[in-house]
């Protein structure tokens, strides 16, 4: 069984995802840590809990969700994973970050292009990676179908979707893919986001506004 830890780091307030099983073996997706005290938050969970990462995803490439990529690359001397199309975003990152008033490493080049449909392990554990653009062209969820759970970066939110209006974003892509791809995969999922609270598929069904 997948524990689901989340973690609120940088001032986006961007969610930090590390999930383990039984094993203790974790994957990190999207570390957002900034400061060293969220550095240490991170990295004190891991240890103290005696979990070993063994892999770094991003649900996408855009500068929040990529700051803590250099740091935990080293220290624990893991391998990135993310799709192709959100290269540019990842070399982009360091400047862009000075733009936003973050002075950051530049990241690591992503060592294994994820693809629609490809199978993820860790442990005991295996996740689908599902493509949905229209946030950005590589945004991608992470998919637990045994727990009937959604790791969904910056794709949906709960009462909302990820913003368009940012270099390579498309509002009826997005919204295509969301019904198509997530949507689709029952109403009890629950859908962890880039930001904000939990929910599921079902209440941004019944509720959302953008899907209504």
């Amino acid at each position: 069984m997948i524990t689901v830890k989340t973690f609120v780091f940088n001032p986006f307030e961007e969610n930090t995802y590390l999930l383990y099983d039984n094993t203790n073996e974790c994957i990190v997706i999207d570390p957002g840590c900034y400061s060293d005290e969220e550095k240490e938050e991170l990295i004190s969970f891991i240890g103290e809990s005696k979990l070993t990462p063994v892999k770094l995803f991003n649900t996408h490439c855009h500068v929040d969700h990529v700051i803590g990529n250099s740091y935990l690359c080293e220290l624990y001397k893991i391998k990135t994973g993310a799709h192709k199309l959100d290269n540019p975003f990842l070399n982009g990152a360091a400047e862009h970050g000075k733009v936003l008033g973050f002075e950051i490493e530049q990241p690591p080049p992503i060592n294994v292009f994820l693809q629609d449909n490809e199978i993820i392990k860790f442990g005991n554990s295996r996740l689908k990676v599902i493509h949905v653009p229209g946030h950005s062209p590589g945004s991608i969820v992470f998919y637990g179908e045994e727990q009937k759970f959604v790791i969904a970066g910056d794709v949906l939110f709960n009462g909302s979707i990820g913003r368009t209006d940012l270099p390579g974003g498309d509002y009826e892509i997005l919204i295509k893919n969301i019904t198509n791809k997530l949507l689709v995969l029952g109403d009890d999922v629950v859908v962890y986001s880039g930001h904000g609270p939990v929910t599921t598929i079902g209440n941004e069904k019944r509720t959302n506004p953008y899907l209504n």
